[in-house]
């Protein structure tokens, strides 16, 4: 119970209503208590209604009772008649047509009365003879043919009391079918909320690349069925996946030795041309070398995507001492900036050990800065930090080279994708695409980031996990 009336009037109130179940059941809980308490307030104005009609026939009937006894006699009949009412729920009183009390345990004329017959009810200003605090009455007065006045009075209280509780019983039962209902509600789209949330989470993991994943189909509903439409169409797509990247894998293992053998016989050549003193022939046959090269790398980067991707998640991991790893870097790759006067510029904070694959993230934490090398102008500095947030650590790598548009940051990302300026120049796509394959492998965040000049590439080195 503590857990629906949290869910009902807790933090996650705006939640629960977002789903239809909540909706479609509060909806009928408030319809059903309007129903239920409308019922039992005609049930009670119906009973009360009648009740007082009951008492005005009897009313009516002793009125006509005492109009059939002589002037003479009315008040011993009056008399005789108090004397015989046990349940002292009936009172009398005659009066003189001055008001004067005749007989009767009525004292006093009602000022509220008119002696028209009709019956009023008196909640006060009635005096009773042994009554301190007089009942409600349901009273008429009339008027007798020798001009004195009668009055007739019975006990109404016990009406008003089943009255006051139908009064109570519409609150209470109403009050309780509506937290009835809505507790109901709320525990239907609980259940929903933890299906919607499952289904979420596992639609974030196929968003993210994770293809293995299925929606739920718990519940035998229409949800369910959706699920399961949704769980045939990914197992197609997979499977339409896995044989695309099955062929494009077996394209480029199968091209990458006819390639070397075109590399070696194009050297060959341009090593006989050079020979034969027929220079412009040998500086083709070099550029078509280098083509060649550039093939040959793009194809051993493709296979090298794929063999990550493939690799069992966590299979290999041990603690990484990061710190280490990246002055480890730094100092591997500053004789290859010295070249050109590229400065590297390292700062590194103390950080905890992560867990990962040392070798895979050298590899990547390699492809990012030999990109920021090989792009970035000479005799500009490249700033290498490491820095330990509330999170985890976070590697970055700043250059100030040409820097690519921010609209391309998400797909140089995906491996294969390529900018433009490529079709002339070598650019870091299909580096960036290893680099992403080590960072979804280890579930952590690969941001770039344009600083005008250049490019800031950070890696988030924590787990990023969908939630």
């Amino acid at each position: 119970m503590p857990r629906v009336l949290h869910a009902l009037f807790g933090t996650n109130a705006r939640q629960q209503w977002s789903t239809s179940a909540f909706r479609w059941l509060s909806v009928y809980a408030v319809g059903f208590a309007f129903v239920i308490v409308t019922l039992l307030g005609y049930v009670g104005y119906t009973v009360t209604a009648n009740m007082l009609n009951f008492a005005d026939v009897i009313m009516h009937w002793q009125r006509v009772y005492f109009d059939a006894i002589d002037d003479s006699q009315l008040v011993q009949t009056v008399d005789a008649t108090l004397a015989k009412e046990r349940l002292r729920v009936v009172y009398y009183g005659l009066f003189e047509a001055d008001g004067r009390h005749v007989a009767g345990k009525i004292l006093a004329l009602p000022a509220a009365l008119k002696p028209d017959g009709e019956s009023h009810t008196l909640h006060s200003g009635l005096r009773i003879a042994g009554h301190a605090n007089p009942p409600v009455v349901y009273a008429s007065l009339g008027r007798r043919p020798d001009g004195r006045l009668l009055v007739i009075a019975r006990d109404v209280s016990h009406l008003l009391s089943i009255r006051s509780s139908l009064i109570v019983l519409l609150i209470s039962g109403g009050t309780l079918c509506l937290v009835a209902g809505l507790a109901y509600a709320t525990v239907l789209s609980l259940r929903q909320l933890t299906r919607l949330d499952e289904i979420r989470r596992t639609t974030l993991l196929i968003a993210a690349g994770d293809l293995d994943q299925r929606l739920p189909e718990t519940g035998g509903d229409e949800l369910a069925m959706q699920s399961q439409l949704i769980n045939q169409m990914l197992g197609q797509i997979e499977s339409l996946i896995s044989e695309v990247k099955g062929a494009c894998d077996g394209i480029a293992h199968d091209l990458r030795t006819p390639l070397s053998h075109v590399r070696t016989l194009l050297r060959q050549s341009a090593e006989r041309a050079q020979a034969n003193g027929d220079a412009g022939i040998a500086g083709l046959i070099e550029r078509a070398g280098e083509e060649t090269d550039m093939l040959l790398h793009r194809f051993r980067a493709l296979l090298r995507i794929s063999e990550i991707g493939a690799l069992q998640r966590r299979g290999r991991f041990d603690m990484v001492d990061i710190g280490a790893l990246v002055v480890e870097l730094a100092e591997l790759y500053e004789p290859l900036g010295e070249e050109r006067g590229i400065t590297l510029s390292l700062q590194v904070q103390a950080c905890r050990p992560i867990s990962g694959d040392q070798a895979l993230l050298f590899e990547a934490f390699s492809n990012l800065l030999d990109n920021a090398i090989k792009f970035g102008p000479d005799n500009t500095p490249i700033a290498i930090t490491l820095v330990d947030t509330a999170q985890g650590p976070m590697m970055s790598i700043s250059d100030r080279g040409p820097g690519m548009p921010s609209d391309q940051h998400n797909a140089v990302l995906q491996g294969a994708s390529r900018l433009p300026a490529s079709r002339t120049r070598s650019m870091p796509g299909f580096g960036l695409g290893i680099v992403s394959a080590v960072v979804r492998l280890h579930d952590h965040a690969l941001r770039i980031d344009s600083t005008h000049p250049g490019t800031r590439v950070s890696v988030e080195l924590w787990p990023h996990t969908l939630a």
